[in-house]
């Protein structure tokens, strides 16, 4: 009998793309929200500072050097001020705007 739970090969890649895809449609909605009031985060609660850090490291790639040397700053300022930009998003996103930005949602 074999063992199906740990199937590898052809089959498993396909019946997993079949299931990302059927997972992908659920969601879609869900994502395209997040998507929406992740920029609006960035927009409204970080600030200029952090958005600028963030959107090079993220958006850019550029490596924390990188950024640090381009703004004449050090490295470690650049973590630091991206983690406190982090953890401003999450907080938008979490707690402090569910409200507004479910009420910009109806708009």
């Amino acid at each position: 009998m074999p063992n199906t739970r740990y199937r590898k090969g052809k089959l498993y890649a396909a019946d997993m793309a079949m299931y990302s895809r059927q997972i992908a449609a659920d969601n879609s909605q869900e994502i395209s929200r997040l998507k929406r009031n992740l920029i609006r985060c960035l927009r409204e609660d970080v600030t200029a500072k952090q958005r600028e850090m963030m959107l090079l490291y993220y958006a850019e790639g550029k490596n924390m050097r990188e950024i640090g040397d381009m703004m004449g700053i050090d490295k470690s300022t650049v973590s630091r001020t991206i983690k406190r930009g982090e953890r401003r998003l999450q907080r938008c996103l979490r707690y402090g705007a569910e409200a507004y930005l479910r009420s910009m949602d109806d708009l």
